[in-house]
């Protein structure tokens, strides 16, 4: 929006004055630059407040000559009276009167001005939704409060924060749930291809879970139960790659780079997430997959860690992707079978060495091999030979890096931390499932870069579409 400057300087000027008097008044002319700023910042929240008073009240004037207005049930609306409201608003509590029709047959009542604006009276409007959101998504709804008055200048209740959270988060599910649903209908299917975008020329998928705490809140949760159970969160994420210039590497991409050549970084990252049983999670994989062009990418890879349920799904609903297993968690179980397997430092670092150069040149045989000779006297060895012997076609890591692709699944174990432990795991977070789910949910859109879409879908009347 552009303003008008002369009218702007104007009122700086008088809101100068205004300051300069009240602070005068209050006997606090010692006042330093941070008392002066807060006097500035309560002074433009209650102009704030008084101008979209004004400006709601000076917008409905369109409506006082209007006697009958058309009812969404056809008949028609007549006008009744000037009818007060109270909205939450970035500035705090405003009231504003508008032009109220009721008196038809079906009962209903509406304000023109409110439908407008989408407002919906008592409540908190768009523009402090999108704050107190992000406040929900980052902090623990309790800490949120103390911050956001920091910001605001007045008091937002804690289950008001909690309420917009999940309502955003409600708004991404839907969403999801929209999105799966159309992905699994023949005529959806059909559109999507009639009107099919470039495929991608590579892309990459990464699933991953991580644990959340829920809290049982019924005595029969309780008791089957006990005090808490954890369940699992599960990740996903679709995401492009990218080399890294020389000039933009940190120390540690530099000493990356000595070893593998380059380095490649994830861009264009969009995460799904919930709390649902594998078959279930599936559906959104390849609902989300089709939604970026996972099933025409003229490669696609998938970077994942060795659990089972993972691979099951790729296979299942992408049975030509690349799959490779996560190099650091492939190294992790070499590292974890030498300390157990050699007390002596020194037989376990040479041990370590040869084994972990040959799982880089991509010599799984090798690898398999040296584990098998230490399993009888070391169970990890054991178990780490089967893990090497069922993984061993995802670990080519020399032909993947000559390839150019990403062996390294950091994305999504970013992701995981972003979403559950800076979230979901803050100290004292207590969790139903629905609200653990909800609040995920509206996170991930906001690390996705899909936040705008969840406040532009809460102020639209119209359904949802994919």
């Amino acid at each position: 929006m552009k303003y008008n400057i002369e009218k702007i300087n104007a009122i700086a000027e008088k809101l100068a004055e205004v300051v300069e008097e009240a602070i005068a008044e209050g006997n606090q002319t010692e006042l330093k630059i941070g008392g002066v700023e807060m006097a500035l910042r309560e002074s433009l929240r209650e102009i704030g407040q008084k101008a979209l008073s004004c400006f709601l009240e000076n917008a409905d004037r369109e409506w006082e000559k209007v006697a009958e207005i058309e009812c969404k049930c056809g008949c028609k609306l007549k006008y009744q009276r000037q009818r007060g409201a109270t909205i939450w608003s970035v500035f705090g509590k405003v009231r504003y009167e508008r032009a109220y029709y009721a008196g038809c047959h079906c009962g209903e009542g509406k304000a023109p001005l409110d439908e407008k604006y989408g407002i919906e009276p008592g409540k908190v409007t768009a523009g402090l939704a999108n704050l107190v959101g992000l406040s929900g998504i980052d902090k623990a709804f309790e800490e949120g409060k103390k911050w956001l008055k920091s910001f605001l200048l007045f008091e937002v209740s804690e289950n008001t924060i909690r309420a917009e959270t999940e309502k955003l988060g409600a708004i991404q599910k839907q969403m999801d749930e929209t999105l799966v649903k159309a992905m699994q209908d023949e005529a959806s299917l059909q559109k999507r291809e009639r009107d099919q975008k470039q495929a991608p020329e590579l892309l990459y998928g990464s699933i991953d879970a991580a644990k959340v705490r829920i809290e049982p809140r019924d005595e029969l949760e309780k008791a089957l139960e006990g005090r808490e159970n954890w369940r699992d969160m599960k990740i996903g994420c679709w995401y492009q790659g990218e080399i890294v210039p020389n000039r933009e590497r940190s120390t540690r991409q530099k000493r990356k780079a000595q070893r593998a050549g380059t380095v490649i970084r994830a861009k264009g990252k969009e995460y799904f997430c919930d709390i649902s049983e594998a078959g279930e999670f599936g559906k959104f994989l390849w609902a989300t997959g089709c939604s970026v062009g996972a099933d025409r990418a003229k490669v696609l890879i998938f970077v994942c860690d060795g659990a089972v349920w993972i691979w099951n799904l790729v296979s299942h609903y992408y049975s030509n992707a690349i799959q490779i297993v996560d190099w650091y968690h492939a190294e992790d179980h070499l590292k974890q079978v030498a300390i157990e397997a050699f007390s002596n430092p020194e037989e376990r670092q040479a041990w370590l060495k040869e084994v972990v150069e040959d799982l880089w040149q991509g010599r799984v045989e090798l690898v398999i091999a040296a584990c098998q000779k230490l399993s009888i006297s070391s169970d990890l060895a054991r178990k780490a030979g089967i893990y090497f012997s069922n993984n061993c076609e995802r670990m080519r890591y020399a032909d993947f890096r000559a390839k150019g692709y990403l062996i390294g699944s950091g994305v999504i174990e970013s992701g995981c931390k972003q979403i559950v432990s800076r979230r979901l795991k803050l100290p004292g977070a207590q969790w139903i499932v629905d609200g653990a789910i909800l609040t995920a949910k509206a996170r991930a859109a906001w690390l996705s870069g899909k936040w705008q879409s969840l406040l532009d879908a809460r102020s639209s009347p119209l359904p949802l579409a994919v």
